[in-house]
């Protein structure tokens, strides 16, 4: 890290560190950069207040859009699994959402589940934990954050370091293979000075309520990747609390938002503006473009949410036109939007009333009329609702093409 980028910082300060690094067996002694903590907004120029204001209307459209869903849950599920695939490959680790989108979550057919996709599910099940507390009431706290963050590395290689718990040993961000000295950038060193920046952080998000939403989660964000608290998981715990904060400030009622999509199209831009608010104290430049961000967010989620519940109006009169008596046949397509992608055991068991052949012969006369199709090849064993899938997994407006591969 150069040094001399960061000596006059407004935001920060340098601190000596020094110690082994494991990869090359060589003592290093060097500065980290310790953001100092988070007082006021920041001042921004009108057009960066414009932005915020595009991003509010945004999330209160999406807001608004996630009152006329019936069963709230159904659409927070594929968002969900969409934002856990993307965080995911903004940290180097892809699994086709076509496949993250499926509810068959078992070693199967298709072979055992590869660390891929076991990292992308841990996300899913961190971010449900986590959603549920704050629904049930729970404030963000650092404890909430290190269960996160524990959920997030079970099962891989980095549950043998720190799972849980702040970090203990000292890290650096854009490394090469040569010394510690050579990375882009280096965080505070682990210990009781990381701990109180965290908790000062989120006290800070406690006592901002008053603050504009968009603005306050620009500013958490960055603090929260600047003192990079954990081992591993950093980026993905910190836009997951992207939207954590916003609902525990009351910008959103459902956990719909996915922002990672956004952010992984412009991740070059993305690192740069957090790097100069460090560097410079560049906080207006990165505030717009984070406001950008969510605003884009907001509307990309919103129009999928709009047009799933289309589909399944669609569906639904579908059924009701072709299949009237059949109840089974009801039940599965109401369920599509939040599981477009099954196999018959596997939808048998979460409709726990009818047989395997029951569900069978209601797949069956689904794929007859339209509303679904049987997939081939790996995947032979698995129905999928095209029309929902070419929703969920459609590019963005921002994208240049279809992003996210192929199942």
């Amino acid at each position: 890290m150069d040094s001399d980028v960061f000596s006059q910082s407004p935001t920060g300060y340098l601190t000596p560190i020094t110690g082994n690094d494991g990869r090359t067996g060589e003592t290093y002694r060097h500065m980290a950069f310790v953001p100092r903590p988070l007082d006021g907004a920041a001042t921004l120029e009108q057009v960066t207040w414009h932005a915020v204001s595009r991003a509010n209307r945004a999330l209160g459209r999406l807001d608004q859009a996630s009152l006329q869903i019936p069963n709230p849950a159904l659409l927070r599920r594929p968002t969900l699994r969409r934002e856990a695939q993307s965080t995911s490959a903004l940290e180097g680790t892809f699994a086709p959402l076509e496949r993250v989108l499926s509810d068959d979550e078992e070693p199967g057919e298709t072979g055992p589940i590869g660390p891929a996709l076991i990292e992308v599910l841990n996300y899913v099940h961190a971010a449900e934990e986590a959603f549920a507390l704050i629904e049930d009431g729970h404030a963000i706290t650092v404890g909430l954050l290190e269960e996160a963050q524990r959920s997030l590395v079970r099962a891989t290689p980095s549950e043998r370091r720190d799972p849980g718990r702040l970090r203990t040993i000292q890290v650096a961000i854009g490394t090469t293979a040569t010394s510690i000295e050579s990375a882009r950038f280096i965080p505070m060193p682990p210990g009781i000075e990381l701990r109180a920046a965290v908790q000062d952080l989120i006290d800070w998000l406690r006592d901002s309520t008053d603050h504009d939403p968009v603005i306050a989660a620009a500013m958490a964000h960055y603090q929260f990747e600047t003192l990079h608290p954990f081992s591993d998981g950093n980026g993905r715990i910190g836009r997951m609390l992207i939207v954590l904060q916003l609902i525990a400030h009351g910008a959103l009622r459902q956990p719909l938002l996915s922002v990672s999509p956004w952010f992984e199209a412009h991740r070059d831009e993305y690192q740069q503006r957090l790097y100069n608010v460090s560097a410079i104290g560049e906080w207006d430049p990165w505030i717009r473009f984070f406001s950008s961000g969510l605003e884009a967010a907001a509307e990309d989620t919103r129009s999928r949410v709009e047009d799933l519940l289309e589909l399944q109006r669609i569906h639904q009169d579908r059924v009701q036109e072709q299949l009237p008596r059949s109840g089974l046949a009801r039940d599965i397509v109401a369920s599509l939007i939040g599981f477009p992608r099954f196999t018959v055991p596997s939808l048998t068991k979460r409709l726990n009333k009818a047989t395997a052949q029951g569900v069978a012969n209601a797949v069956n006369q689904l794929v007859e009329i339209g509303a679904l199709e049987k997939l081939a090849g790996n995947y032979r064993h698995h129905y999928q609702a095209p029309e929902v899938m070419e929703v969920l997994t459609r590019a963005s407006s921002w994208e240049g093409g279809r992003a996210s591969g192929n199942g």
